[in-house]
Protein backbone atom coordinates (compact mmCIF):
# COMPACT_ATOMS: atom_id res chain seq x y z
CA UNK A 1 0.00 0.00 0.00
CA UNK A 2 1.39 3.86 -1.22
CA UNK A 3 2.71 5.91 2.16
CA UNK A 4 -0.34 8.25 1.09
CA UNK A 5 -3.18 5.46 1.00
CA UNK A 6 -2.32 4.12 4.41
CA UNK A 7 -2.12 7.52 6.08
CA UNK A 8 -5.63 8.48 4.55
CA UNK A 9 -7.43 4.71 5.93
CA UNK A 10 -5.51 5.64 9.32
CA UNK A 11 -6.92 8.92 9.64
CA UNK A 12 -10.76 7.47 8.09
CA UNK A 13 -10.52 4.80 11.46
CA UNK A 14 -9.40 7.46 13.95
CA UNK A 15 -12.11 9.25 15.99
CA UNK A 16 -12.86 13.02 14.71
CA UNK A 17 -10.42 15.25 16.81
CA UNK A 18 -12.52 16.83 19.46
CA UNK A 19 -15.20 14.77 18.60
CA UNK A 20 -17.36 13.60 22.01
CA UNK A 21 -16.49 9.63 23.27
CA UNK A 22 -19.66 7.83 22.78
CA UNK A 23 -20.98 7.18 26.39
CA UNK A 24 -20.93 3.59 27.39
CA UNK A 25 -25.02 2.30 27.80
CA UNK A 26 -26.46 2.89 31.38
CA UNK A 27 -26.38 -0.56 32.75
CA UNK A 28 -22.77 -1.06 31.97
CA UNK A 29 -21.87 2.69 33.98
CA UNK A 30 -23.54 0.64 37.27
CA UNK A 31 -21.81 -0.88 40.04
CA UNK A 32 -24.06 -3.89 40.10
CA UNK A 33 -26.91 -5.03 38.28
CA UNK A 34 -27.75 -8.10 40.02
CA UNK A 35 -25.94 -11.01 38.15
CA UNK A 36 -28.35 -11.43 35.54
CA UNK A 37 -28.65 -10.55 31.84
CA UNK A 38 -32.16 -8.66 32.03
CA UNK A 39 -32.29 -5.13 33.61
CA UNK A 40 -34.83 -2.43 34.22
CA UNK A 41 -33.64 1.06 34.88
CA UNK A 42 -36.10 3.28 36.71
CA UNK A 43 -34.58 7.41 36.73
CA UNK A 44 -35.93 9.80 37.99
CA UNK A 45 -33.83 13.71 37.81
CA UNK A 46 -33.57 14.26 41.13
CA UNK A 47 -35.12 13.09 44.74
CA UNK A 48 -37.82 15.23 44.63
CA UNK A 49 -39.52 14.09 40.91
CA UNK A 50 -42.36 12.39 40.62
CA UNK A 51 -41.53 12.01 36.99
CA UNK A 52 -38.77 10.23 35.25
CA UNK A 53 -38.28 7.23 32.35
CA UNK A 54 -38.29 3.37 33.06
CA UNK A 55 -35.65 1.68 30.44
CA UNK A 56 -35.38 -2.33 30.08
CA UNK A 57 -32.17 -3.58 28.88
CA UNK A 58 -30.87 -7.56 27.72
CA UNK A 59 -27.17 -8.14 27.72
CA UNK A 60 -26.15 -9.97 24.33
CA UNK A 61 -23.32 -10.88 23.19
CA UNK A 62 -20.90 -8.93 26.36
CA UNK A 63 -22.75 -5.61 25.75
CA UNK A 64 -26.19 -4.13 27.00
CA UNK A 65 -28.86 -3.51 24.72
CA UNK A 66 -31.78 -1.22 25.59
CA UNK A 67 -34.99 -3.46 24.47
CA UNK A 68 -37.54 -0.97 25.32
CA UNK A 69 -38.58 2.13 27.22
CA UNK A 70 -41.55 4.24 28.85
CA UNK A 71 -42.05 7.47 30.77
CA UNK A 72 -42.41 6.50 34.46
CA UNK A 73 -44.30 7.88 38.18
CA UNK A 74 -42.83 7.76 41.27
CA UNK A 75 -43.90 8.47 45.04
CA UNK A 76 -45.98 12.00 45.52
CA UNK A 77 -43.08 12.95 47.65
CA UNK A 78 -40.17 11.91 45.35
CA UNK A 79 -37.21 9.34 45.67
CA UNK A 80 -35.03 8.69 48.76
CA UNK A 81 -32.52 5.80 49.50
CA UNK A 82 -34.21 2.31 50.46
CA UNK A 83 -31.95 1.60 53.20
CA UNK A 84 -33.69 4.41 55.39
CA UNK A 85 -37.01 4.72 54.08
CA UNK A 86 -40.00 5.16 56.06
CA UNK A 87 -43.24 3.83 55.62
CA UNK A 88 -46.10 5.70 54.88
CA UNK A 89 -43.87 8.58 53.71
CA UNK A 90 -45.23 8.73 49.88
CA UNK A 91 -41.36 7.75 48.48
CA UNK A 92 -39.62 5.44 46.44
CA UNK A 93 -36.94 3.62 47.43
CA UNK A 94 -33.71 3.70 45.40
CA UNK A 95 -31.38 0.95 44.86
CA UNK A 96 -31.58 -2.02 43.07
CA UNK A 97 -33.64 -5.20 43.59
CA UNK A 98 -34.51 -8.31 42.74
CA UNK A 99 -38.67 -9.34 40.84
CA UNK A 100 -39.93 -11.98 42.87
CA UNK A 101 -42.96 -12.52 40.93
CA UNK A 102 -45.65 -10.90 38.58
CA UNK A 103 -49.29 -10.32 39.68
CA UNK A 104 -52.30 -8.80 37.97
CA UNK A 105 -56.33 -8.31 38.32
CA UNK A 106 -56.36 -9.46 34.57
CA UNK A 107 -55.29 -12.11 33.32
CA UNK A 108 -51.30 -12.52 31.69
CA UNK A 109 -50.57 -10.88 28.23
CA UNK A 110 -49.80 -13.50 25.74
CA UNK A 111 -46.38 -14.69 25.79
CA UNK A 112 -45.70 -14.11 29.27
CA UNK A 113 -43.46 -16.64 30.80
CA UNK A 114 -42.24 -14.49 34.48
CA UNK A 115 -43.97 -16.46 37.75
CA UNK A 116 -48.05 -14.25 37.19
CA UNK A 117 -50.36 -15.05 40.04
CA UNK A 118 -53.96 -14.00 39.44
CA UNK A 119 -55.67 -11.62 41.86
CA UNK A 120 -58.77 -12.90 43.20
CA UNK A 121 -61.59 -11.50 45.73
CA UNK A 122 -59.94 -12.62 48.97
CA UNK A 123 -56.70 -11.02 47.92
CA UNK A 124 -54.72 -8.60 49.75
CA UNK A 125 -51.50 -7.28 50.70
CA UNK A 126 -50.07 -6.80 54.21
CA UNK A 127 -48.60 -3.68 55.29
CA UNK A 128 -49.47 -4.57 59.07
CA UNK A 129 -45.96 -3.93 61.33
CA UNK A 130 -47.70 -5.40 63.23
CA UNK A 131 -48.58 -8.64 61.49
CA UNK A 132 -46.92 -11.92 60.70
CA UNK A 133 -47.85 -11.33 57.45
CA UNK A 134 -45.74 -7.75 56.70
CA UNK A 135 -45.16 -7.51 53.35
CA UNK A 136 -46.61 -10.30 51.67
CA UNK A 137 -49.55 -11.77 50.00
CA UNK A 138 -52.25 -13.25 51.91
CA UNK A 139 -55.21 -15.18 50.53
CA UNK A 140 -57.20 -14.28 52.72
CA UNK A 141 -56.20 -11.44 54.80
CA UNK A 142 -55.10 -12.58 58.57
CA UNK A 143 -56.89 -11.89 61.41
CA UNK A 144 -53.34 -10.01 62.53
CA UNK A 145 -53.40 -7.76 59.49
CA UNK A 146 -56.05 -5.37 60.30
CA UNK A 147 -57.57 -3.90 56.85
CA UNK A 148 -56.91 -0.77 56.80
CA UNK A 149 -52.98 -1.96 56.82
CA UNK A 150 -53.29 -3.83 54.36
CA UNK A 151 -54.32 -3.30 50.07
CA UNK A 152 -57.34 -5.18 49.42
CA UNK A 153 -55.50 -5.72 45.39
CA UNK A 154 -58.71 -6.20 43.13
CA UNK A 155 -59.87 -3.46 44.12
CA UNK A 156 -57.16 -1.37 42.21
CA UNK A 157 -58.05 -2.53 38.85
CA UNK A 158 -56.41 -0.04 37.13
CA UNK A 159 -52.85 -0.16 38.85
CA UNK A 160 -52.75 -3.37 39.05
CA UNK A 161 -54.25 -4.70 35.80
CA UNK A 162 -50.29 -6.21 35.52
CA UNK A 163 -47.54 -5.39 38.39
CA UNK A 164 -44.17 -6.95 39.34
CA UNK A 165 -43.04 -7.27 42.94
CA UNK A 166 -39.66 -4.74 43.44
CA UNK A 167 -38.18 -6.56 46.22
CA UNK A 168 -37.84 -3.54 48.42
CA UNK A 169 -37.64 -4.72 52.26
CA UNK A 170 -38.87 -8.52 50.85
CA UNK A 171 -36.49 -11.09 51.74
CA UNK A 172 -36.04 -10.44 55.90
CA UNK A 173 -38.84 -7.41 56.30
CA UNK A 174 -37.74 -4.68 58.58
CA UNK A 175 -40.81 -3.39 60.14
CA UNK A 176 -41.43 0.28 59.57
CA UNK A 177 -39.64 0.58 56.38
CA UNK A 178 -42.14 -0.26 53.95
CA UNK A 179 -44.60 -2.63 52.29
CA UNK A 180 -46.00 -3.34 48.56
CA UNK A 181 -43.71 -1.52 46.18
CA UNK A 182 -44.60 -2.59 43.27
CA UNK A 183 -44.11 -1.86 39.71
CA UNK A 184 -47.48 -1.38 38.24
CA UNK A 185 -49.73 0.64 35.62
CA UNK A 186 -50.13 4.19 36.28
CA UNK A 187 -53.29 5.29 37.91
CA UNK A 188 -54.33 8.70 38.44
CA UNK A 189 -51.08 10.23 39.22
CA UNK A 190 -47.72 9.90 41.33
CA UNK A 191 -47.47 6.51 43.35
CA UNK A 192 -47.52 6.17 47.33
CA UNK A 193 -43.83 4.47 46.18
CA UNK A 194 -44.25 2.73 43.50
CA UNK A 195 -43.07 3.24 39.64
CA UNK A 196 -45.74 3.38 37.41
CA UNK A 197 -45.87 3.09 33.80
CA UNK A 198 -48.60 3.03 31.22
CA UNK A 199 -50.73 0.14 30.31
CA UNK A 200 -48.99 -1.03 26.96
CA UNK A 201 -45.27 -0.52 28.51
CA UNK A 202 -45.95 -2.78 31.61
CA UNK A 203 -47.57 -5.40 28.93
CA UNK A 204 -44.11 -5.46 27.14
CA UNK A 205 -42.14 -5.63 29.97
CA UNK A 206 -43.88 -8.86 31.13
CA UNK A 207 -43.60 -10.07 27.61
CA UNK A 208 -40.14 -9.64 27.69
CA UNK A 209 -39.10 -10.49 31.20
CA UNK A 210 -37.81 -13.93 31.27
CA UNK A 211 -36.85 -15.26 34.62
CA UNK A 212 -34.18 -17.77 33.07
CA UNK A 213 -32.11 -14.22 32.74
CA UNK A 214 -32.57 -13.00 36.52
CA UNK A 215 -34.04 -9.81 36.01
CA UNK A 216 -33.35 -7.03 38.60
CA UNK A 217 -34.45 -3.36 38.95
CA UNK A 218 -32.63 -0.53 39.40
CA UNK A 219 -34.40 2.70 40.96
CA UNK A 220 -32.41 6.14 41.60
CA UNK A 221 -31.38 9.54 40.18
CA UNK A 222 -29.55 10.62 37.38
CA UNK A 223 -26.82 12.27 40.17
CA UNK A 224 -26.31 12.72 43.86
CA UNK A 225 -26.17 10.18 46.90
CA UNK A 226 -29.05 8.51 44.73
CA UNK A 227 -27.72 8.15 41.43
CA UNK A 228 -29.14 5.33 39.25
CA UNK A 229 -25.01 4.57 38.70
CA UNK A 230 -24.06 3.54 42.63
CA UNK A 231 -26.11 0.63 42.56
Amino acid sequence: MRPGALAALLALSAPALGAAPVPRPLPARMADTGGGTQLIVAVAPDTASTTGTVTWWDRRGGRWVRTGSAPARFGAKGLTDGATRVQGTDTTPTGLYDLPYAFGVQAAPDGTAYPYRPVREDSWWCQDNASLAYNRWTEPRPADCRATEAEHLITYGTQYAHAVVVGFNYERPVRGLGAGIFLHVNGRGATAGCVSVPNDAMRRILTWADPAARPHIAIGTRGGATAVTRY
